[in-house]
């Protein structure tokens, strides 16, 4: 029979996210009141664990917590406790400190540890659970590239908050008759992009699933002039590319698990169709706004529910696993099998299909 849990811990890592702060409240309420657990919040996701930054959290500390943005934990996304840099002489050596991370929560007498976060915090939470710590994973992106789930929780925020700018950058689009070029976030995915753009009718959406042919671009962006359309709407995901081009980099950041910063492509689209078209283009970059502010309505219950369900599953004694929402319905699927992967938008995507039929342009 398996050790009952007495103590657990949370932590979330990554970029932070819309409904962060209802999965920890979720988790840490459902844990006081159904079962009786002790709960500890990790600070500043994997490198509170390092450091030893771990506090109790109480029945008190989570309540009134539903609506905010962010994570009153704190996060990270530039903290690999496998590959951590620690000076070593006058140089500094990434180091395994992998197990000063589980001494640390020995210390704090934690049998468990619930990850709340993206690839890069499930790649670490699937290599802990190969070293014998008990994890749960809950799926957190605004780009909702997490494989194995259908929807991550930030997602609808993101888009809502992303189709609003689109809405409101019309107007200026059609006062001035200018091309504009609204850059969202999604890294390698083109989430954001596809739905933000199909809800605000962007004329035109590039995704890094379709690489796009800047002469069709143009063509569509001219063919609407000549018809009188005095303006367009391309809504762009941050890492989508042209066919014979690459994804434009922001910057690299080498002290980070995932150093390639994406961004600017926007700015690179809005020059090159000004001199193409000779029509007046504006390049728009949404950037961090769309990871911020009040999480909608949806992505509280949806963070509640995850919450609440992968705390469900640690306690039926089910381990290493990541809680995902599956054909209408939760479910789970082993950490091991999303490690190192993203899920990206397929060709076939239903979405896709209405609005070509829309006529909606995908630059091919």
């Amino acid at each position: 029979m398996a050790k009952k849990i007495k103590r657990i811990a949370v932590l979330t890592g990554g970029g932070d996210c819309p409904g962060l702060n209802a999965v920890i409240r979720a988790v840490t309420k459902t844990a006081i009141n159904k079962y009786g657990l002790e709960v500890y919040g990790v600070e500043d996701a994997y490198l509170g664990l390092i450091e030893n930054r771990i506090r109790p959290l109480s029945f008190d500390d989570v309540s009134n917590i539903l609506t905010l943005g962010g994570t009153i934990l704190g996060s990270s996304n530039n903290t690999n406790p496998f590959a951590f840099p620690m000076p070593l002489g006058k140089t500094v050596r990434k180091r395994d400190v992998s197990d000063l991370c589980i001494a640390n929560l020995e210390k704090h007498g934690i049998e468990a540890m619930i990850c709340i976060g993206g690839d890069g915090t499930m790649s670490s939470a699937a290599a802990f659970a190969k070293k014998g710590l008990t994890v749960m994973g809950v799926p957190k992106t605004i780009d909702n590239d997490v494989y194995g789930t259908d929807l991550t929780f930030g997602f609808n925020t993101a888009v809502t908050t992303a189709t609003e700018a689109i809405d409101k950058i019309h107007t200026t689009a059609s006062s001035h008759h200018r091309v504009m070029i609204v850059e969202v976030m999604g890294r390698y995915a083109g989430w954001i992009a596809l739905h933000a753009g199909t809800a605000g009718g962007a004329d035109i959406i590039l995704i890094p699933e379709i690489p796009y042919d800047l002469d069709c671009v143009t063509e569509v962006v001219l063919a609407r002039s000549r018809k009188g359309r005095r303006f367009s709407i391309i809504c762009v995901a941050e890492g989508a590319k042209a066919k014979s081009g690459k994804m434009v980099v922001l910057k690299k950041e080498t002290d980070s698990p995932d150093p390639i910063r994406l961004g600017g492509i926007s700015y690179v689209l809005a020059e090159q169709l000004s001199k193409l078209t000779g029509l007046s283009c504006r390049g728009v970059n949404l950037g961090h706004l769309q990871r911020g502010g009040t999480p909608t309505p949806f992505d509280r219950n949806m963070g509640t529910l995850f919450g609440y369900y992968a705390l469900e599953l640690l306690m039926k004694g089910v381990k290493n696993h990541l809680a995902v929402w599956k054909d209408g319905k939760l479910g789970s699927i082993p950490l091991s099998r999303v490690a190192g992967k993203i899920k990206t938008v397929p060709r076939n995507d239903p979405l896709i299909a209405a609005a070509k039929a829309v006529k909606t342009s995908f630059g091919v």
